[in-house]
């Protein structure tokens, strides 16, 4: 659920730039990731996670250019930012040897677990299942913005499917490698 919960941000940027506009939904994306961030501060247990920083980072930038840099973005180029912004944290964080999915893996796996080889390969393939599933909707918002005759709704079929094919892989998965093990 915490894995989830890390994309609210990327949701409440979603509904209010569909509803209010671009920059409201980036202020929207920038408080709720802040929260996010605050809440694991406060709360005994938790740390701050890479995904929430770099989400924060991303959205309070975005917020900042929207508001001081007179942009003349279409909605699909705020959306192919953020997208392009959370696929680069993605990467970065396996780059650096540390999936965003370890922090919260490591918050429902026991110990014994987390100091094993496959328990970090997990963690791997399945960060690296969200950046394919981020490569594609960045790759829709592209297709959306340069390729007017590509229906929008192959794009946002494309963008549903990346994300929910995501979330489900990262349910099946562990319980397939611990059937396995």
């Amino acid at each position: 659920m915490g894995i989830l919960l890390a994309f609210a941000p990327f949701i409440g940027f979603a509904i209010i730039d569909r509803f209010a506009g671009s920059t409201e939904g980036l202020v929207v994306g920038a408080l709720i990731s802040i929260g996010l961030i605050v809440r694991d501060v406060m709360t005994a247990g938790r740390s701050p996670k890479i995904l929430e920083i770099g989400t924060a980072t991303l959205f309070c930038a975005l917020v900042l250019y929207a508001l001081f840099g007179t942009p003349t973005w279409s909605v699909i180029g705020v959306r192919l930012c953020v997208d392009t912004g959370l696929l680069g944290v993605v990467l970065i964080s396996m780059a650096i040897g540390r999936p965003f999915t370890l922090q919260y893996a490591r918050e429902q796996v026991p110990a014994e677990y987390q100091a094993t080889p496959e328990f970090l390969r997990t963690n791997y393939v399945i960060t690296g299942v969200w950046a394919l599933a981020f490569a594609v909707m960045v790759a829709a918002e592209l297709a959306l913005l340069y390729m007017p005759n590509v229906p929008h709704r192959l794009g946002i079929l494309a963008i549903v499917a990346a994300l929910v094919g995501a979330v489900k892989f990262t349910g099946w998965y562990p319980d397939h490698i611990g059937q396995k093990a």
